[in-house]
């Protein structure tokens, strides 16, 4: 048998299969003799590559778990109900142990679970929907301001569903049991097309802003942005840099970076080496100032019902 070697320069997964390569195409490694088969040096070499191929496939399977999509369990879905406006928008009201309700939400075809209140301090029903604000709304249940939650009301006694955006209400009808079982058999799962996140705001004496958000989800968590300019026309930034530990975060780009220590609400933009002091916007009471004014999210989908009712 050939003795294959590591390649400079290769990454583990095209050492991985030239290895596999080889093994594949030599007819002799079965049929050889004690004294053809791979030396000492062979052996050790195999044994190396074997554990990268262990680790990869370790590793790939972790990922596609930390990245499957939530779906409503199969066991859960005869309880499930399922409402629509009869333009091909459903949401469906699953059983959750924890909140009551799980709302899942898409044309019929493809699903995917509108986020929760992550404290659970509220029901299922509710979710954060700041682009529709209901000005009327306690601004301080259990440390949350309602006035940026919207929800989705389903009362099986009645049979009644609702949606509410803000002060805006969309009467929905309930699907028979046999049409929402049909939906469910054939349903696909896919991740909510929520991207982003607000992670820290600024302002300068100026009126300038800096924005910072970041991915969505646990696998995404680490991958920040950072946006510029004036309220209604912030710009991407192209970063060079991100340094996120214990002691604060710093986010540099080619013109300049954004220094930030959240707990202790302080903040500097530092340009040419000339620190420029700025002003922490708290997020939790700005989310109507960061989806509406600042211009980073217009005309995107958030992944809530409220994106088409």
């Amino acid at each position: 048998m050939r003795c294959v070697g590591l390649a400079r320069g290769a990454s583990h997964s095209e050492n991985l299969l030239a290895y596999l390569t080889t093994v594949l195409h030599d007819d002799k490694m079965l049929n050889s003799s004690p004294q053809q088969r791979d030396p000492l040096p062979c052996r050790v070499m195999r044994t190396r590559f074997l554990s990268m191929l262990g680790l990869a496939l370790l590793t790939s399977t972790t990922t596609a778990l930390a990245d499957a999509p939530p779906e409503i369990p199969a066991a859960d879905r005869p309880k499930t109900a399922i409402c629509t406006d009869g333009k091909s928008h459903y949401v469906a009201v699953a059983p959750d142990e924890r909140l009551i309700h799980a709302l899942f939400y898409g044309d019929g075809k493809q699903w995917f679970r509108v986020p929760p209140e992550e404290s659970g301090s509220l029901s299922g029903g509710h979710f954060l929907e700041p682009r529709f604000i209901a000005p009327t709304r306690n601004p301080n249940f259990r440390g949350l301001d309602m006035r940026v939650y919207s929800e989705v009301v389903f009362d099986k006694e009645k049979a009644t569903c609702e949606v509410s955006c803000g002060d805006r209400k969309t009467v929905l009808q309930i699907l028979p049991d046999a049409k929402a079982s049909q939906l469910l058999a054939t349903a696909k799962f896919v991740e909510n097309p929520r991207q982003f996140v607000p992670y820290a705001l600024a302002r300068d004496d100026r009126g300038l802003y800096y924005y910072v958000d970041r991915g969505a989800t646990p696998v995404s968590a680490k991958r920040f942005r950072l946006f510029t300019g004036p309220r209604g026309n912030l710009k991407l930034q192209q970063m060079t840099n991100v340094v996120n530990d214990s002691e604060g975060d710093v986010f540099s780009t080619k013109t300049g970076s954004l220094r930030l220590i959240i707990d202790r609400r302080e903040s500097t933009w530092v340009e040419g080496e000339k620190p420029r002091p700025l002003k922490l916007v708290p997020v939790s009471q700005n989310l109507g100032l960061i989806y509406n004014e600042l211009g980073v999210y217009a005309g995107q989908r958030q992944g809530t019902p409220c994106d088409d009712l």
